[in-house]
């Protein structure tokens, strides 16, 4: 199965985006998004075309292997920074605008940046969490994770040194000397700290999934951008949608697992998409 309609452009045509808004226009619109639309700030997509191959921690692997752990923390600490410096992109922005205008209803995230929030979406589900808070896995405390990052920082001097600490192309790293690495404890009950994000091997908690549901439930058209739906939360998402019968806008570079559900498939970025639609469904 195909999408009804795929359009592919180098830069977003003037006729594709006003195919995009007549489907939109007069409906109230869900969004969904994945790493594609935080690109334009600065942030990798780990699965669009050209990405380094990347083995993600899974649940079991985090919990299983203390070397694994202070891995994931070295690489996490130094993506963490990566992530509080980004800034949000056009995208963002112009879907605040949606918002504010009344035609985008929320958006379902599958990224863990913040970015949305921090451009002023005002509804917002975080499907897989946030990067910016840690919990405990014992008593379920939970630290921003700019205390953390102090801590981290404070007990491994390695992380300021730049000939320790080797940058690989996902953006995770690898310290040299893994070993001495401390990982910090809850300061209340000395349990493992884990940032709040869902990792792989690790179920979507569903009152997350309850309020993306219903967010899309309640919508007339829901759009998919920047997201290979390569994870199952999305996909079932889709599917909600799909039986409801609502219209379905893939915006991606790339294959999406979505692209014959789609009523249009759109080859294109999604900042210079959404600013397209602010400038046909608003501005016009």
């Amino acid at each position: 199965m195909t999408a009804e309609t795929v359009l592919t452009t180098p830069a977003v045509a003037g006729k594709d985006l006003d195919a995009i808004a007549a489907i939109l226009r007069g409906r109230r619109t869900a969004v969904l998004t994945g790493a594609g639309v935080s690109t334009d700030s600065g942030i990798p997509d780990y699965r669009g075309a050209g990405a380094p191959v990347r083995v993600p921690m899974t649940f079991q692997t985090f919990l299983a292997d203390e070397r694994a752990r202070k891995r994931y923390w070295a690489g996490s600490h130094l993506g963490w920074h990566r992530f509080r410096a980004a800034e949000p992109n056009l995208g963002h922005r112009s879907l605040v605008t949606l918002e504010g205008a009344g035609l985008v209803s929320g958006v379902v995230t599958q990224n863990v940046d913040g970015l949305h929030t921090r451009a002023g979406s005002r509804h917002v589900v975080d499907l897989h969490g946030s990067m910016d808070l840690v919990v405990c896995l014992s008593c379920g405390q939970a630290f921003g994770r700019d205390s953390i990052a102090a801590r981290l920082e404070a007990h491994n001097p390695v992380l300021a040194d730049p000939d320790q600490v080797e940058i690989a192309p996902d953006g995770d790293a690898i310290v040299v000397d893994i070993d001495d690495f401390v990982v910090p404890d809850c300061s209340v009950c000395g349990g493992l700290l884990k940032p709040n994000v869902v990792f792989f091997g690790e179920l979507v908690p569903t009152g997350k999934f309850t309020a993306a549901s219903a967010l899309v439930r309640a919508a007339d058209a829901l759009i998919i951008a920047g997201s290979s739906l390569a994870v199952n939360s999305g996909i079932r998402l889709l599917e909600l949608a799909r039986r409801r019968k609502l219209p379905i806008v893939v915006i991606n570079r790339g294959v999406t697992k979505g692209d014959g559900r789609a009523q249009i498939k759109l080859e294109a970025g999604t900042s210079e998409t959404f600013a397209g639609l602010v400038t046909r469904l608003i501005e016009s």
